[in-house]
């Protein structure tokens, strides 16, 4: 196949794309934009730059998604004998209810091998589109203006541009984008001057120029708008939030960001993205963070007082190598991202604080992968690393803590297996050097890795115990190897919460008090609350008493709040407070635990809750799987 270059891997299947990206395929993007804030879209056109890879190519195929299309050109062509067209042919085709629609566009004449086409598309999104919440002022910390921000992961960019919307295309793009509030992108800012804090004036139209000089896939393309500003955090770092938390989040993030960048660059390569800057979204946005390029987007949860978060900021500046530098091909091998991405973010963790830090941060992670290989139990295709998709099937379905925590447990068994750290280290820049720029299925990974260690007879001979299969394709709720920690930071809270269950039958408890947490970190207090939420049901007596000793009631740090109200809703107590503390996080690792939590105890509270404010609130992505969650319609 042509046009690939030398370094290229074999080309990947992607049933979640119905774009014909192995027969042409973009390289570049040019984005025009005007947001109209009152009826919530996106007008203007995108310009693709497309080479073709191998002859005969006759037609261009992109996936969209509740997208309105009015005209398509071909600007041009490096083939001298197609000539320019104000109005090409196309169909739209019957709308698949997961992949969107295909955009055909029938072009003038085959193409050869390596011509080059652009064609511009001009449309607007809808009210359908689910890459972008739209917010009203009243939701936001100053409540004077709308905010609007995009998800486009895992397959949702199609409802934002006509695109080719898989990880196995990765395109640099620029952006011109008009609004009269100010605009951020996953790309450096030309015009305004980066990192300007602007005046916000609605009766007047900036226009902001954007360029991304590295190539990305397209679930990488982020938006956000709205009333923020900006302080530096380092010489190439920043913070971007809402004024109200500028102060709150430049003492959070400043004396970790610039560190973790280092870090990571010391164990793979030299960071290729110019500038990483953080933007702290309105608590609506649906993850912990999303590691758009050149800017983070993150929750707010992360603002705790007491930097216990921002581990999260160590796991989205790895996914500068690994996702974005290093991308899966398809979502079949998402855990190459994901998994990788943990691993990294658990080594800068070895790097910076010790050994016993990693492994606490193992067995906090190794909580979450049990509860998400039990929630698979009645789908085990999803328990998998490696998810062979079917044509049409949603890659939302499966995302959880499973590509993360298992992949990263893999990948610290292979290091352990051929020796340890000082051996793995040199593998991984080997692996970053290798595939830097270039989208990956698991056989190309698998493949390098015995054939970087296959340099070393002895190690080729340690790693014959590994079970791949297994690994990689096994479903079930263990993994093959059972994965041993340095638990000296854990055994504090596995104390405390044997204490507790230990008085499970008392009515009364005088041998605790808010003391037994004065020398507990956040993570420390959440590990106790997980390890107390695998006993026996605790009867109302005891969840009362920890209420009393610990008010975790009115515990400000959502990761604490969440693990108590799974606490105390296994019991079947605190679902109003639990109902009315939801309402405020749309991060799905809040949020879809606590609905489904509450709807087990109390169906009509949790849909209520749902319909009168999730309904409004929820980013689009999230909205749709908690109603899935309820069995809601919307």
């Amino acid at each position: 196949m042509g046009g690939l270059g030398p370094n290229a891997v074999p080309p990947a299947i992607d049933n979640c794309s119905q774009s014909n990206f192995n027969d042409l395929r973009t390289t570049n993007i040019e984005l025009s934009w005007d947001v109209d804030w009152d009826d919530k879209v996106f007008r203007g056109y995108t310009i693709h730059t497309m080479k073709a890879l191998h002859g005969g190519i006759y037609e261009a195929v992109f996936d969209t998604s509740y997208l309105l299309i009015s005209n398509i050109s071909l600007l041009g062509s490096t083939n001298k004998s197609i000539k320019p067209q104000p109005n090409l042919e196309y169909t739209v085709g019957q709308r698949h209810p997961v992949l969107g629609s295909k955009l055909s566009v029938t072009l003038p004449q085959p193409l050869r091998e390596d011509d080059r086409i652009k064609l511009k598309i001009e449309y607007e999104t809808t009210k359908s589109c689910t890459a972008v919440g739209w917010l009203e002022a009243s939701q936001t910390g100053s409540g004077k203006y709308p905010f609007a921000y995009s998800q486009c992961q895992a397959i949702h960019c199609r409802s934002l541009l006509p695109c080719q919307d898989t990880p196995s295309v990765k395109a640099t793009y620029s952006a011109t984008v008009t609004s009269v509030l100010p605009i951020l992108m996953s790309a450096l800012r030309v015009s305004p001057p980066a990192n300007e804090n602007a005046t916000i004036d609605t009766t007047r139209k900036t226009t902001y120029v954007f360029s991304q000089e590295t190539a990305i896939p397209s679930y990488l393309i982020a938006i956000a708008g709205g009333e923020v500003e900006f302080a530096p955090l380092g010489k190439r770092t920043g913070v971007w939030v809402e004024p109200k938390k500028l102060d709150k989040a430049v003492w959070e993030f400043e004396k970790d960001t610039e560190k973790f960048v280092k870090t990571a660059e010391e164990l793979t390569c030299e960071y290729v993205w110019g500038r990483y800057d953080v933007l702290v979204l309105p608590s609506s946005f649906p993850y912990g963070g999303m590691e758009n390029s050149n800017l983070t987007f993150l929750t707010p949860a992360l603002i705790t007082g007491d930097r216990s978060e921002v581990d999260t900021i160590a796991h989205e500046i790895a996914h500068s190598w690994f996702g974005n530098l290093i991308g899966c091909a398809n979502w079949d091998s998402f855990w190459l991202n994901e998994g990788w991405t943990t691993y990294t973010e658990r080594l800068i963790a070895h790097e910076l604080h010790g050994e016993p830090t990693r492994s606490f941060e193992y067995i906090v992670g190794d909580k979450g992968l049990k509860d998400e290989l039990a929630r698979h139990a009645d789908y085990p295709k999803y328990q998998r690393l490696h998810i062979p998709y079917t044509f049409g099937e949603d890659p939302d379905g499966a995302y959880g803590s499973i590509a993360y925590d298992k992949g990263a447990q893999f990948l610290l068994y292979l290091e352990r297996t051929v020796g340890g750290l000082e051996y793995f280290r040199p593998y991984i820049k080997a692996y970053v050097e290798r595939f830097r720029g270039l989208s990956i299925t698991t056989q190309d990974w698998k493949d390098h890795f015995l054939a970087y260690w296959g340099q070393f007879p002895d190690k080729m001979k340690a790693l014959e115990v590994v079970e791949w299969d297994k690994w990689l394709n096994g479903e079930g709720l263990y993994l093959p190897v059972k994965m041993e920690f340095d638990t000296s930071l854990a055994d504090a809270a596995y104390s405390l919460a044997a204490r507790w269950d230990k008085s499970r039958d008392a009515s009364s408890f005088p041998d605790f008090s808010a003391q037994d947490l004065d020398k507990f970190s956040s993570n420390q207090v959440g590990l106790f609350l997980d390890t107390l939420f695998n006993y026996p049901t605790l009867g109302k007596p005891v969840i009362e008493a920890l209420n009393e000793n610990y008010s975790f009631d009115g515990q400000g740090n959502p990761e604490i709040r969440l693990r108590w109200y799974q606490l105390a809703l296994k019991g079947g107590f605190y679902t109003e407070q639990a109902a009315l503390w939801v309402q405020d996080w749309g991060r799905m690792k809040f949020a879809r635990p606590t609905y489904k939590a509450i709807n087990k105890v109390d169906p009509a509270l949790a849909k209520k809750t749902f319909l009168e404010s999730g309904v409004t609130f929820l980013h689009p992505i999230a909205k749709r799987m908690i109603a899935q969650d309820l069995g809601i319609e919307i």
